[in-house]
């Protein structure tokens, strides 16, 4: 019998993976997905494992600070002698209540990234937001603070959802976070207070935003002021209104701030008379400042008596509710990337421009923001960004082993020569087994399956020089040898 497991992590020590308070309330098994499905539906001859989905309800707080239950979805990767990485992704944005991870996972919406990561090695934790799901009340439309709490919550209800489960799920300390649209406004939000208030708690590892608007007070609001054509006027009263369900000041009635007839219009989206969703609610708008207007110019929804005291007052309420969720002003202390496509359509690009050369400004040591394809609206912008997600992450990603008996073991290994400049032979071995080579960093550098009987000649040559480790696996066994490759 296990009395219990341990983790043999990376960089050689040993620890069990404790992430806080439990707060998990209940867990609903949705699906799986085998390794095959998960390639064949994401054309990614890279996944390596299959997947079991869950929808998770958790505690947390709402913007008032009081207790409140939300939800989530968390995708399992399928091998229970492997120790994952986490991984948090922030959705974009929801046009319904349950169009997020945990419902929308079972028809084809966004949620099934978490299958793709999952696949990848990564215990994937996505959450569904306050007032979206099975959470009640409103959905703070990109409110920076509690876009990052909900997410801090869930990996902290991960421990009683790994009791949930069962034997056969570990994890490591690594973190990873991303997340698409106002998910990487999301992501950004969680990185920033993971490296600061809750650097303690967490250690982020790696971090990639995707098309986000980082800048809600200076790009976005230009984009509102301005009266240029954009066809996506609806997320200007969905801020609006979320903003004021969070600071209270900004107006009393949605006729304060907006002209008619978009007003009413506006009132009727907010109480819900004619259940419309956010979908809805812009091809409305758009119809009516095409009738109106002549083109889809959103500022002109709001009253030009607002507008010239918003452009006027930088301390103007509406100013103030929209820097407080800018998520960009802080310096990176871990490899971060920032996706974008020049031509997207919905979130400007200077967004992510204005946050490397903030961050970067402010002393961030890895920061890179890069164009994946400059021709590509906000939609077809997602699959480059996405791609370019994973390869980022696959450079930093440790799977570990589970070691399981009283007595851990880890017997050393021949190997010949050593030091060496190119190649060496493991001596002694078993008929089967696979073969790992980590840097000092506890990254996997080499990882190759062995058949031969007794030795197997292992090349090196395409390494740098420095101390590695290799690892041979077999029969719940593990063989370990330090190695110094010279140049």
């Amino acid at each position: 019998m296990f009395k219990r497991l341990l983790l043999l992590c990376l960089s050689l020590g040993l620890f069990i993976a404790t992430l806080g308070a439990q707060k998990m309330v209940s867990a609903q098994f949705l699906g799986s997905r085998t390794r095959t499905q998960i390639a064949n539906q994401f054309n990614n001859p890279l996944v390596q494992f299959g997947a079991r989905f869950y929808r998770v309800i958790y505690t947390t707080k709402n913007t008032a600070g009081q207790p409140d239950t939300v939800s989530g979805l968390i995708v399992v990767p399928q091998d229970s002698t492997r120790i994952f990485p986490r991984l948090i992704y922030q959705h974009g944005t929801s046009s319904t209540k349950t169009n997020v991870p945990s419902f929308n996972i079972l028809t084809g919406g966004e949620g099934n990234l978490g299958l793709l990561f999952a696949g990848m090695g990564f215990v994937t934790l996505m959450p569904d937001y306050l007032g979206l799901g099975v959470a009640k009340g409103f959905h703070p439309y990109v409110h920076a603070a509690s876009e990052s709490w909900v997410a801090a919550d869930m990996l902290r209800a991960l421990p009683d959802f790994i009791t949930y489960y069962g034997s056969g799920l570990y994890v490591n300390d690594q973190l990873f976070v991303t997340g698409y649209s106002q998910g990487g406004h999301a992501s950004m939000a969680f990185q920033r207070d993971v490296e600061g208030p809750l650097k303690n708690e967490f250690k982020m590892t790696a971090a990639a935003h995707m098309s986000g608007p980082y800048s809600i007070g200076e790009v976005m609001r230009d984009l509102v002021l301005s009266d240029d054509i954009y066809f996506y006027p609806a997320y200007i009263p969905h801020t609006l209104l979320s903003y004021q369900r969070v600071y209270g000041n900004l107006f009393n009635f949605p006729s304060e701030v907006f002209r008619e007839p978009y007003a009413t219009t506006i009132t009727q989206f907010q109480n819900n008379t004619n259940n419309w969703d956010l979908e809805v609610l812009n091809s409305q708008l758009i119809s009516q400042l095409i009738a109106n207007e002549g083109a889809s110019r959103p500022v002109r929804i709001l009253l030009p008596s607002l507008v010239q005291e918003v452009k006027a007052d930088d301390w103007h309420p509406v100013n103030v509710a929209l820097r407080d969720n800018n998520v960009y002003a802080w310096a990176p202390k871990v490899p971060t990337r920032i996706y974008y496509c020049t031509a997207d359509d919905q979130v400007p690009f200077r967004n992510s421009l204005v946050a490397r050369d903030t961050m970067l400004a402010r002393g961030g040591a890895d920061v890179q923001a890069v164009d994946v394809n400059p021709t590509a609206n906000h939609g077809a912008c997602s699959s480059p960004a996405l791609f370019n997600t994973l390869i980022f992450f696959l450079n930093y990603r440790d799977i570990g082993y589970v070691v399981g008996t009283e007595e851990v073991a880890v017997e050393p290994l021949q190997v010949q020569p050593n030091p060496t400049r190119d190649a060496i032979w493991l001596m002694n071995l078993p008929v089967e087994g696979q073969i790992q080579v980590f840097d000092v960093s506890g990254r996997m550098r080499h990882h190759v399956a062995s058949t031969a009987d007794r030795y197997y000649h292992l090349d090196l040559s395409a390494l740098e020089g420095g101390l590695y480790v290799v690892r041979f696996l077999s029969g719940g066994r593990v063989w370990q040898s330090r190695v110094a490759l010279l140049r």
